[in-house]
């Protein structure tokens, strides 16, 4: 074939940075050929681009809704220009070649982003001719070459060669990378039409209706982690929404955070925002192993970690208030890997950097106060969705079924000892006090050794039982569990109910004199 011009055809929503490489290409040899607002940011930046109805013969139509959608740009993209049968195509209908597609799409994401925009509003920003123009050049990487990302501009000019292209290598990543643009760019408009209602003729949006019908995610590789749970396992983090983990996480000292940090990080924080006093969280394996409230940060901490030393020793630390100077000398008195924490005193950071390998983590509260509304689990051949259990009976609704009724004291206990047994693994048993947890049972088969496990752990950290709360994830099936937090001095306790043996278990209660309330709610966590 006849050497040609090379050519380049702009037509990008992200202008950065545009102008200064389209400069550039002009300079390596390059003529451009663009539509719309980019053809006018070009010429105001003093170049000289050719506009697409000039190579189509055909002007824009419906408002700008057509401009690339015509066989002289596509036929382009597409020719297999190593096939004299394609060539002679392109000469016959006078279609020159292109050799770089630098497209980006409409901001949808960003239109939707705003809750005034209405639904005509955010389909005017479905973009149409530039995803096919991404995916026509992507699927030609091995004769062009397509970008959707400004951050590629300078490794294309590092690059590409006389005749117009890089390497092979480079066009295939940039084709990889082109067809993540244009998923995650469908996927956000799948899943907003999937809030679209019709009404009275008209079409709004609405809140999300159950659980999807399809559940789509993009993901993308953000950073690698050292290893998995066990050394032998990869692992990394793959950032959804555009979000890494510096959008929410801020890491002021220490190692780089493992696979395990993370997971036991998002248990600890979790568990200590559902608390609304100054409070201190301290995870093990996922299972809270001390909880404590007080209006001082550091008696909170002392008092949480009294609950089990022993697990608390590397153990990760969670706190719902900003960290000041005697909370971080006091966390920093025995081993642990991770503090987190809304925000730290500078004298806290100060005192942290003592011991620089352990990772201080500033954390960001979710806007919504809960974060992601669905929890996944991966099965050999498929997904298992639910919804979060973010969800808690206020107690006003719970319902009192024994004969005697709670102090205040006992409300508070029963109150902190409910709030908590969600985030513990069941078969899950907390005996709790107004001030937090005393005696935490996580995880068993059975139910009344998760309660006598709670029971040992206070007896071993000098924690009297005796006046606490007790709460259970789930409905006792026996009277049993009744008798033995009985034995140990409990007055008052909190499960969901709903067996068919809560007659019996009411009984206990009663000939025990303990208080026993019914949330009517289970708290599994498997």
């Amino acid at each position: 074939m006849d050497h040609v011009e090379k050519c380049a055809l702009i037509s990008v929503s992200d202008k950065t940075g545009i102008a200064e490489f389209a400069g550039q290409l002009v300079a390596k040899g390059f003529s451009i050929i663009s539509s719309g607002g980019t053809h006018q940011h070009l010429k105001n930046a003093g170049l000289s681009p050719r506009k697409v109805s000039e190579r189509t013969g055909f002007p824009e139509i419906l408002d700008g809704r057509v401009k690339t959608l015509h066989p002289a740009i596509h036929g382009a993209l597409l020719a297999k220009y190593e096939m004299p049968s394609h060539q002679e195509a392109l000469k016959q209908h006078g279609i020159g070649r292109i050799h770089l597609v630098v497209v980006n799409l409409y901001p949808f994401a960003k239109t939707i982003a705003n809750p005034e925009v209405t639904v005509a509003d955010a389909i005017e920003q479905i973009d149409i001719g530039g995803p096919t123009m991404v995916r026509a050049t992507a699927k030609n990487f091995q004769n062009l070459t397509i970008l959707t990302d400004p951050q590629d501009y300078a490794a294309f000019l590092d690059q590409v060669s006389g005749d117009g292209l890089p390497p092979l290598a480079f066009r295939l990543a940039m084709a990889r990378k082109a067809f993540h643009h244009t998923f995650a760019y469908d996927m956000k408009i799948a899943d907003y039409l999937d809030t679209v209602i019709e009404t009275e003729d008209q079409l709004k949006r609405g809140p999300a209706q159950g659980l999807p019908t399809t559940y789509r995610f993009s993901a993308t590789l953000a950073e690698e982690m050292r290893y998995g749970e066990n050394p032998h396992q990869r692992a990394a983090f793959y950032s959804m929404n555009d979000l890494d983990l510096e959008s929410y996480v801020v890491q002021h000292q220490g190692k780089q955070l493992s696979f395990n940090n993370l997971v036991d990080m998002e248990a600890a924080w979790r568990c200590a925002l559902d608390f609304e006093n100054p409070t201190a969280v301290i995870v093990k394996h996922t299972n809270p192993c001390g909880v404590a409230s007080h209006s001082n940060l550091e008696t909170a901490f002392r008092r949480a970690r009294q609950v089990d030393s022993v697990s608390s020793f590397g153990g990760i630390i969670a706190f719902n208030r900003q960290v000041n100077l005697g909370t971080a000398v006091a966390v920093m008195e025995q081993f642990v890997e991770l503090v987190i924490a809304p925000s730290f005193a500078a004298d806290a950071l100060k005192a942290f950097r003592k011991k620089k390998n352990v990772r201080v983590l500033e954390l960001k509260k979710p806007e919504n106060g809960k974060g992601p509304v669905l929890d996944l689990k991966r099965l050999d051949h498929g997904l298992l969705i639910q919804e979060r259990d973010d969800l808690s009976v206020p107690f006003s609704e719970w319902k009192c079924v024994s004969k005697r009724v709670p102090t205040e004291e006992e409300v508070a206990a029963l109150k902190c000892a409910w709030t908590l047994v969600k985030h513990v693994k069941s078969n899950a048993i907390v005996y709790a006090d107004a001030a937090g947890a005393v005696g935490i049972g996580a995880g068993q088969m059975s139910r009344v050794d998760s309660a006598k496990i709670a029971i040992s752990k206070a007896v071993e950290a000098g924690l009297e039982i005796g006046g606490t709360a007790m709460a259970s994830d789930a409905f006792f099936p026996f009277r049993d569990s009744i008798d033995e937090a009985a034995k140990a001095g409990v007055t008052a306790v909190v499960e969901p109910g709903g067996s068919v043996r809560d007659e019996e278990v009411i009984e206990a209660a009663n000939e025990h004199g303990i208080v026993l309330f019914f949330t009517g709610m289970r708290h599994f966590k498997h």
